[in-house]
């Protein structure tokens, strides 16, 4: 049996972790497919500037990438104490770059209500996680490439694999 992610991702333990995606029914995420000849190479663009977008967003740094024929791997460093010291206003701008609707969902409340000081922490705990930060990418790249090859349905094979980082060696 599986481990849910709650338990898999410790930010006391170590900020560090590996995460992969592998692409559905061997699909290719970029480079030159050998049975279509379609050259996907293009998508290693979107996949490396939507990581920058939303390192810039989330408080998650990049440490290293690689993006292949049907996968990537990613480190990635959580700085969740960033979120803690950021004031309500900025960290709903940062929400609004990945976000938008939903922000603007939530600025129409009222900023004394307990729904707005409710949802502006649970958009700190959001941009803090490693698992909003691996949806967020991977829904974009698998809605975009979908749109690309005018398909419909999964474009990722699973949700993302992660593997804490313990000591220097990893």
């Amino acid at each position: 049996m599986t481990t849910p992610r709650s338990q898999q991702i410790d930010f006391s333990v170590t900020p560090y972790y590996h995460c992969m995606s592998r692409c559905v029914r061997q699909a290719y995420l970029c480079g030159v497919d050998s049975k279509t000849g379609k050259d996907y190479s293009h998508r290693k663009q979107w996949v490396v500037e939507r990581m920058k977008h939303l390192s810039e967003s989330f408080f998650i740094d990049i440490c290293a990438y690689a993006v292949m024929d049907n996968h990537y791997h990613v480190v990635l460093k959580a700085v969740p104490h960033k979120a803690q010291d950021m004031g309500d206003k900025d960290l709903l701008k940062r929400w609004e770059r990945v976000f938008r609707n939903d922000a603007k969902v939530i600025r129409s409340y009222d900023k004394k209500t307990e729904l707005y000081k409710k949802s502006i922490e649970k958009i700190r705990e959001n941009l803090q996680s490693i698992s909003r930060f691996m949806g967020a990418l991977n829904e974009y790249i698998g809605a975009k490439a979908n749109q690309e090859e005018d398909v419909k349905g999964r474009f990722w094979n699973d949700r993302f694999r992660s593997q804490a980082l313990l000591d220097e060696g990893a």
